[in-house]
């Protein structure tokens, strides 16, 4: 491919040149998303001079619409939420209201008539607006960033200084509630609440975090202030259903993107196949197409689904640029540099700033620099497989062409069943809107210990169902039952001298088991209780860094998995028996003779053996393992077929283990395009015969304690769903089942047994129930 200069940039011209000889049929489809022109707003009249002149100064002289709404609306008190796309300018529609009422505060008495709280899911997105405030440099405005890594003395001057404390929920949970009587001052005056990226918080997470914007609100109550809160999100469907659910408020919903966009040109890339008709490495092909867009002079960021990705991305494009410059009389090799968590920000500020000079021009990152870290001026971008939701991948999609040019995305797909049914069906990308983000506010597994953390802040009180839900007195009573927490008629006490949370991880539910080289002490990463049963038993290989290692030791009274670095030669896959319990049937939908059903249920998972297995997938040998089972009260959909009607379906019975298995592989791999998870925030279980069900059953669960919310998502969108991981099955080319679509990487019996023709006639089957009435009586 020729050396393209950066004004000569054609995004068409690029994939014309990729997609060349042996690539030729590779690209399955090409979309250009059109250019857009901005629509601007005047400058409000109430902002603060110094406000104004800040921004003059950085040459920000206008509006676009959006950012005017979102301004008026929380300078006139009102929670608000902007969801517009990548580098829409969300950050300037909070900074007027927010920088305009702390300068107007430095006038009072206390020099700090206003304060605001800056929430971030990540210290580098903390870091990048800490820098950016800095710049405008405020007059009289005090900005400091507060995290883990903050010293002592620096978190005294902040509580007691700083007008703008930018942070994050983990610090909010931990240090700031706990110790809301050191930041009463500041809490006293607190104005604005600002959380970015809020589209991160769902599932598990995302109720952690309602829990703890809940218990800021009330205790910033309890000062007196009541805060106007902020959320800015990539685009979601129904944010404001999103930002109610965090807040527990009214939200208003901005959407409308008003800032210009020149034109973006999609493709989606099918790999090469191996001669056993298997995709390619997806990494690997995405690090070649690195290389060659590269080679041309095309800035580019490659994004690597894991740590271990981006590190083999970036290090096979950097071999294949230094071979070819060794090629062309010893010339330097454009440089590829790895991104990923983990970098310090010295590291990251060099990278950023070698990225804006051109003098690197290809990036391999994880997610993590989808959220709005400033990387302007890319020419490309490369998604190495699905990211998952539709409003990542158009996050990442965004992290080009911010310079007003036109720019290029190429997303490779993975051996993944919802991978290959997007290739073949790409109006799923383009034409569907995002996805709801999906959360519990009232998960009680999750908020039973918020509430056990608020009353050690403040006691509580019934009134507090205001901030916590109708639930509240029942939760507080078990914990009352439980040891917990002590009634008295003024309220609910914390009743343990320890603290209440210290209880609770936020990312997290349970414990961690921390994963340590026995030789030198080093901890080399954690992973949380239920997958360390599956993947650092003793015996099992952990891959850190590309560099493998074997688990010598699992103690789970400890917490710790003790590993020495070694490659013997072989990969591990645990194997392990699920039996389900129906605790509640919430809701049943009769499908003819078929039934769908939700409601709460009880897995129950024991980790019995595992295989030693070569590259090329032959197992050495089988070995077992004595561990704990483990116990699992959450929320499930499942489906049941009576065995005549399977039978109907031409799947005998002794075909029924197979059919109903690959059936639920497949199903757990098509969730993620109706909800926002992936396939290991769910598991599954299938059965010929269900002593609770007294039929052939299928479930699928959310894999998190009380429930996510993604099973009840299944539920309401069963039809879609079912229908497409029966298409997704039926037009994959394998002849009896693949991992693009009935194999799972996660299967506890090794992906046996497995019948992908009986999975296409039971779901066909089961489909064609849907459209029969069932008389009532």
């Amino acid at each position: 491919m020729d050396h393209l200069e950066q004004t000569d940039v054609d995004p068409r011209a690029v994939l014309e040149h990729l997609s060349r000889g042996a690539r030729a049929d590779r690209l399955v489809h090409v979309r250009t998303v059109p250019a857009r022109e901005g629509r601007v707003v005047p400058w409000p009249t109430w902002c603060a001079p110094t406000v104004t002149a800040a921004l003059h100064g950085e040459g920000i002289h206008t509006l676009w619409e959006h950012q005017g709404t979102v301004a008026e609306l929380a300078h006139a008190g009102r929670h608000v939420v902007v969801a517009t796309g990548t580098a829409s300018g969300k950050s300037l529609g909070y900074l007027l209201p927010v920088l305009t009422a702390l300068s107007e505060g430095t006038g009072a008495v206390t020099g700090r008539g206003a304060t605001a709280l800056y929430l971030a899911p990540t210290k580098a997105l903390g870091a990048d607006q800490e820098a950016r405030l800095h710049t405008l440099a405020v007059p009289g405005v005090r900005v400091a960033r507060l995290d883990g890594d903050t010293p002592g003395e620096e978190r005294r001057w902040i509580r007691e200084h700083a007008h703008y404390v930018l942070t994050n929920p983990d610090l909010l949970h931990h240090t700031l509630l706990p110790g809301h009587e050191r930041w009463a001052p500041f809490l006293r005056a607190l104005r604005y609440v600002v959380v970015d990226e809020c589209h991160v918080y769902r599932g598990v997470f995302g109720a952690h975090v309602s829990a703890v914007l809940r218990r800021l609100l009330r205790v910033a109550a309890r000062y007196g202030a009541e805060p106007t809160v902020i959320l800015a999100s990539a685009t979601v469907a129904a944010p404001d259903e999103l930002a109610s659910a965090l807040v527990g408020q009214e939200v208003t919903a901005v959407t409308a993107d008003a800032s210009p966009r020149r034109e973006r040109v999609v493709g989606l890339w099918d790999p090469g196949r191996t001669d056993d008709g298997r995709r390619c490495g997806t990494a690997t092909e995405t690090a070649d197409l690195l290389a060659d867009l590269v080679g041309a002079g095309v800035q580019t960021v490659a994004f690597a689904r894991s740590r271990i990705g981006v590190e083999h991305v970036a290090a096979r494009a950097r071999e294949a640029l230094e071979a070819r410059a060794a090629s062309c009389s010893g010339s330097a090799a454009p440089q590829v540099a790895g991104y990923r968590g983990g970098y310090l920000p010295e590291e990251r500020r060099a990278l950023e700033s070698s990225l804006r000079d051109r003098t690197v021009m290809g990036l391999a990152a994880t997610s993590a620099l989808e959220l709005g870290i400033d990387i302007a001026g890319l020419d490309a971008v490369v998604i190495a497989g699905w990211p998952g939701t539709r409003a990542s991948f158009w996050q990442q999609v965004g992290r080009a062409g911010r310079r007003g040019a036109s720019s290029l995305a190429v997303l490779v797909a993975s051996d993944d069943p919802l991978d290959s049914y997007l290739l073949q069906h790409p109006e799923l990308v383009f034409d569907e809107p995002v996805e709801n983000c999906v959360l519990d506010p009232e998960n009680p597994y999750v908020l039973g210990p918020h509430l056990a953390a608020a009353a050690a802040e403040l006691p509580l009180t019934p009134e507090d169902a205001r901030w916590f839900g109708p639930g509240l007195a029942g939760l507080a009573e078990q914990l009352v039952v439980g040891g917990i927490l002590r009634a008295r008629p003024t309220g609910w006490y914390w009743a343990r001298p320890d603290r209440a949370s210290d209880h609770v991880a936020l990312r997290g539910v349970g414990q961690t088991v921390q994963i340590v080289d026995g030789r030198s002490g080093r901890v080399l990463g954690t992973v949380d209780e239920a997958r360390a049963l599956s993947t650092v038993h003793e015996g099992a290989v952990y891959v850190h860094q590309g560099e493998p290692h074997v688990v010598t030791e699992l103690d789970l009274d400890a917490s710790v998995a003790l590993v020495v670095a070694g490659d013997p030669g072989w990969s591990t896959r645990a194997r392990s028996e699920s039996t389900f319990v129906i605790r509640e049937t919430s809701v049943v939908q009769p499908w003819g003779a078929a039934t769908l059903a939700s409601g709460r249920v009880e897995v129950t998972t024991q980790v019995t053996s595992f295989q030693r297995v070569l590259s090329d997938g032959t197992v050495i040998g089988t070995h077992p393992l004595d561990l704990p089972s483990r116990t699992l009260v959450t929320q499930a959909v499942w489906w049941t077929l009576p065995l005549e009607e399977l039978a109907l379906a031409g799947v005998g019975e002794a075909g029924v283990p197979g059919a109903l298995h690959a059936a639920e592989h497949a199903s757990i791999g098509m969730l993620p395009l109706l909800a926002t998870c992936d396939r290991w925030d769910i598991g599954g279980v299938s059965t010929a015969l269900h002593p609770d069900t007294g039929l052939p059953t299928v479930m699928v669960y959310d894999g998190y304690p009380g429930g996510a919310g993604f099973s009840r998502r299944a539920f309401t969108e069963a039809a879609e769903w079912l229908t497409a991981t029966r298409d997704l099955i039926g037009s994959c080319g394998c002849t009896d089942g693949c991992p693009g679509c009935v194999q799972s990487p996660k299967c506890g019996n090794g992906n046996e047994p497995l019948d992908k023709r009986g999975a296409i006639a039971v779901l066909d089957h089961l489909l064609s129930e849907r459209t029969v009435v069932v008389p009532t009586r």
